[in-house]
């Protein structure tokens, strides 16, 4: 039977206080002292209650939809773009399935109200500010969709870099924590947490003492020959990563800005010839194997006067920069993948981590 959440903001009532039990299947969720329904808060939304854990969700972005894949709740109704969400890291995971035929691509030159009618979600794993500023929704859109469908629960934390965004932010695990708590699944998120921890310890033991610097730019053009720079160390959980391995950011110190999205800030060969980092990560590449990269990006660089004097050109150093949106299970795929290509004298093609441990916790037999 289907389940309905509902929503309540404000300050929540003594009547409302959460208390801990445990489920059938041994997970822990929070309920009221008065009946079953139980409260989670998360900026920017505040208090949300729920009557029971939501059966159908939908995420606009990849992060929120790979912690509900981590949590064994099920998958995702839509996705912004599928081809930014990186569905084919579940295939290396016994019994995690994902069905990509049974998902809504939302963005089709906006984002259409009418898609959450038709998708009909207890729970929209998203915030209202991403569909005010990004596809022109009003406040009424937002109150439409809560009233009528189910509410938003969601924080926006690929990057840290957007005037809107004027509240607090949420690391990679935070957010999964509240993911969690809507799902009733905090067990689960312990155990991921728990293997999360223990992996970037034994990955932290392998890597050198000096770790390269490195520049992560996304094309502003066809050619390319310009870009838009990004720095590493912002707090978003797009480059976790990048971070996770350590590596020193070659834009920080310098005059070079952090691109945000509204922004017309770009650099040129010239100006990375100056930095000259030992590292280039290329974004905006996962549509392309290996070979592709190489033909459209790497090529024409080695091909350029200026950009062929660049030591990560030169070393050959210059790499996909990854997915942009990452929750913890593609988080552990793209840093084992980063590090075995900055790190190949280390890492080489071994995998770093068990595949079986995550699809046993993933499963519930962790």
């Amino acid at each position: 039977m289907r389940r309905r959440t509902y929503i309540t903001s404000g300050i929540v009532s003594a009547t409302g206080l959460l208390a801990g039990c445990s489920n059938g299947s041994g997970e822990s969720e929070s309920v009221t002292e008065s009946s079953s329904s139980y409260t989670v808060s998360m900026e920017p939304m505040g208090p949300v209650t729920f009557e029971e854990p939501p059966e159908d969700w939908v995420a606009l972005l990849p992060s929120y939809a790979d912690m509900g894949m981590a949590l064994d709740a099920g998958q995702t109704l839509g996705i912004q773009l599928p081809y930014r969400y990186a569905t084919e890291y579940y295939e290396e995971l016994p019994g995690v399935e994902y069905d990509p035929d049974a998902v809504t691509t939302l963005y089709q030159d906006g984002v259409d109200k009418e898609l959450f009618y038709e998708m009909d979600a207890d729970v929209h794993f998203m915030e209202p500010n991403q569909l005010l500023n990004w596809y022109d929704w009003d406040d009424r859109d937002i109150q439409e969709v809560k009233e009528n469908i189910g509410p938003f629960f969601g924080n926006f934390i690929r990057r840290r870099s957007d005037d809107w965004h004027d509240y607090p932010y949420y690391s990679l695990y935070e957010a999964f924590e509240k993911i969690a708590q809507v799902f009733g699944r905090e067990q689960r998120y312990q155990q991921f947490a728990s293997f999360h921890e223990e992996f970037l310890t034994n990955l932290r033991e392998q890597l050198p003492e000096t770790t390269p610097e490195a520049a992560l730019i996304y094309p502003a053009d066809e050619t390319p020959e310009t870009f838009y720079p990004y720095q590493l160390y912002d707090g978003g959980v797009g480059k976790k990563h990048w971070r996770d391995l350590r590596l020193r950011d070659a834009f920080e110190g310098t005059d070079v800005g952090h691109y945000s999205g509204n922004t017309s800030l770009k650099v040129d060969f010239e100006t990375l010839l100056d930095i000259d980092p030992d590292v280039l990560l290329v974004r905006g590449q996962v549509e392309k194997d290996q070979a592709t990269f190489e033909e459209s990006i790497v090529e024409p660089m080695r091909n350029n006067p200026v950009a062929s004097e660049l030591t990560a050109v030169q070393n050959d150093a210059v790499y996909r920069g990854g997915y942009l949106d990452q929750g913890p299970i593609i988080n552990l795929f793209q840093t084992e993948v980063a590090a075995q290509r900055i790190y190949s004298d280390v890492f080489s093609d071994e995998t770093l981590f068990g595949r079986q441990r995550v699809a046993d916790i993933i499963n519930g037999d962790g």
